[in-house]
């Protein structure tokens, strides 16, 4: 029996005639997947390079065989982390009976980079006599100079008390003096940042009151009863800062009496003061628990502590702080802008060829260079604006600007102002997106047209202008060349909100996520050892973006089903 015909696209039976754009559908679908890949892989990448920086590591130690090259001019021993294994690139492989064997080469993490100058070291695989994992070696991570990596020997006390590390008392003995040094650094900083700044900020505005007294004094015959009483206030406060920076420096001074001396895998003993180590742990002690809890300790510091050593260590919670507030005032700012802009445009102003220009300048400007809108705001915002401010408001603190310098205010404008063409565009097309019907059914019963707008047309148009500010969102928080010249720095030890009047301080400089990747993997002062924290601040910065751009949505999906009968 024939197979029995199906009919065709045409509707009569006979042969199946592929479309003529069947073609281009599988073009289009074969783009997409190559796109979702590189998107999966670069996430992958980023997520797995970012968690392996918080990954404790064992430790190897090396042992080179005589006729090495790196013996003869250097030591018979190294240790660290290994972190790579790669075929030899680095000399001329000569050609010989074994040159299909691979040469291979090791990276090891030797930290120490005071001693050796650099965080890594390469060594020929061929040249290595043996490995092991010592279980003594100690890993330290010290306020500066980076980790250290040895072998403790003894804690030495002021004088000649010593206590080896073979001694029973020693482990419990160092975790006891490295928690006493943490808790009298964190009051060092307590009184240097805190106390001694509020001391610091009334003793300037003491100095500015009386420089505006002395420019007053031929205006009235009290002034310089007015000036005589700023002295005493003077006295005093700087009398209580003596007392804290008294303070400050006996603390200072119990952080170098006790030090630990320990020996390099390289055979080089050094001595480092007790107070300069911030944690250890012994690496190739650690069982499977240990290992989770120290990732999660270090998710945790990376999290919530200041960045130290040139930003290559530490935390970054202050660039975390200065990305949220910088996206956060950038959309309070952008928002009424670009929303009344849209509405203007599309409901007021009379459709022709100005209106229809403004739309092109408006698209346009989507495309300028975001380096042209920083220059711009260093121009407008920091000059002209912030300089008009400080002759206004701020003439007592001249020559020293306050807000004529870059800050976290115009670094948001500059971002707004950057972004409002997405917000115009996105509004616009939500506006138009609303049925006629709907305006015409309201303004039937007697509401006027702003009346309209306000209560049928934006509620309808609510998801569409959110989307809008998602976009303004995701492209503002990764921006770096504006930020450059407009307020962002390298390091910030101050937020721009605390607890010191008034609150909010729109003036000064932050730290900013973008930037400190930047910084990190330009300006580091070592690019390889800071290539972990780079991939850590990138995942964070994907992260942060991520999470803005879900509240967002969050809050796009309840106002559309709370409206969605407001487009029919």
């Amino acid at each position: 029996m024939a197979a029995q015909e199906k009919p065709n696209a045409t509707g009569s039976f006979g042969p199946a005639v592929k479309s003529p754009g069947e073609a281009y559908v599988w073009l289009t679908s074969m783009g997409l997947a190559a796109g979702l890949i590189m998107v999966v892989f670069l996430m992958g990448l980023v997520v797995v390079k970012g968690v392996e920086a918080f990954w404790p590591r064992r430790v190897v130690q090396v042992t080179l065989k005589d006729d090495s090259p790196f013996k003869l001019i250097g030591a018979a021993t190294y240790g660290g982390e290994l972190t790579m294994r790669q075929e030899k690139r680095s000399r001329t492989i000569q050609a010989s009976s074994d040159s299909d064997i691979p040469h291979m080469e090791m990276q090891l993490f030797v930290a120490n980079r005071d001693v050796y100058g650099l965080s890594f070291k390469f060594l020929d695989v061929a040249d290595i006599k043996s490995t092991e994992q010592p279980g003594s070696i100690v890993k330290l991570e010290r306020i500066d100079g980076g980790p250290a990596i040895g072998t403790p020997l003894r804690i030495q006390f002021d004088g000649e008390k010593s206590l080896a590390a073979d001694a029973a008392e020693f482990p419990a003995e160092l975790e006891r003096l490295v928690k006493e040094a943490n808790e009298r650094r964190d009051e060092i900083h307590h009184i240097e940042k805190k106390d001694v700044g509020r001391i610091n900020a009334r003793l300037e505005k003491l100095s500015r009151r009386q420089r505006t007294l002395e420019e007053k004094a031929e205006s009235g015959a009290d002034i310089q009863a007015r000036i005589a009483e700023i002295e005493p206030q003077r006295s005093e406060l700087q009398a209580r800062y003596e007392t804290l920076a008294a303070k400050a420096r006996g603390l200072r001074d119990e952080q170098e009496t006790v030090k630990l001396v320990y020996r390099l895998m390289s055979g080089q003993e050094r001595t480092i003061s007790v107070g300069d180590i911030i944690h250890y742990y012994h690496p190739n002690r650690l069982g499977g628990l240990q290992r989770v809890g120290l990732f999660l300790r270090n998710i945790w510091v990376f999290l919530t502590d200041e960045p130290r050593n040139a930003n290559t260590e530490g935390g970054i919670f202050p660039a975390i702080f200065g990305t949220f507030a910088m996206t956060l005032l950038m959309s309070i700012a952008v928002m009424p802008f670009g929303v009344m802009a849209a509405i203007y445009l599309r409901e007021y102003a009379r459709q022709g060829a100005t209106v229809q220009a403004v739309r092109i300048a408006v698209n346009n400007l989507a495309g300028v260079p975001s380096i042209v809108f920083g220059v711009f705001g260093l121009g407008f915002f920091v000059y002209f604006a912030g300089g008009t401010i400080d002759s206004l408001f701020f003439s007592d603190r001249l020559p020293t600007p306050t807000f004529g310098t870059g800050g976290i205010l115009w670094a948001s404008l500059t971002l707004a102002l950057m972004t409002v063409p997405v917000v115009i565009v996105a509004t616009e097309e939500a506006l138009a997106s609303v049925s006629r019907g709907v305006r015409e059914g309201s303004l039937a019963c007697g509401a006027s047209k702003w009346q309209t707008i306000q209560r049928v047309v934006l509620p309808a148009a609510a998801p569409g202008i959110l989307t809008g500010l998602i976009l303004a969102m995701a492209r503002g928080a990764g921006e770096v060349a504006p930020l450059m010249l407009v307020g962002v720095i390298k390091h910030v030890p101050d937020l721009p909100i605390d607890a010191t009047f008034p609150f909010v301080h729109l003036d000064q400089k932050f730290m900013h996520l973008g930037f400190h990747i930047y910084d990190l993997g330009f300006q580091s002062p070592d690019a390889e050892a800071a290539k972990p924290m780079v991939f850590a601040t990138t995942l964070l910065l994907i992260a942060l973006v991520v999470i803005l751009n879900l509240g967002a949505i969050v809050i796009r999906e309840r106002l559309r089903r709370r409206y969605s009968t407001g487009a029919f």
